[in-house]
């Protein structure tokens, strides 16, 4: 009985590294794929971090327009309000 189990076990085990076994071509083919596949993971990653750092550069010059044009017309109003304070405090020098 030792005998024969320890023949199917043997036997089994052969089976299932004849399974296993792959051809060099199969090896070659596989690294074939999985380097391409890395490859084009490294090509999307890259061109999604530009496009990061493009949005994210536009976004800062947006920024950047806004904040000049909010602060040239804060001057336009300011210089307004000064010119019509003037005004106003020269009619009130005649008047008095």
């Amino acid at each position: 009985m030792k005998t024969s189990t320890t023949m199917i076990v043997a036997a089994a085990v052969l089976a299932l590294a004849a399974c296993n076994k792959k051809s060099p071509q199969d090896n070659a083919a596989a690294n074939i794929e999985a380097n391409s596949e890395n490859a084009a993971e490294n090509v999307t990653a890259a061109g999604e971090n530009e496009a990061s750092n493009i949005m994210n550069t536009a976004e800062n010059k947006a920024s950047a327009v806004k904040n000049e044009a909010s602060n040239e017309a804060a001057a336009i109003k300011n210089a307004g309000e000064n010119k019509a304070e003037a005004v106003k405090n020269s009619t009130d020098n005649k008047t008095k």
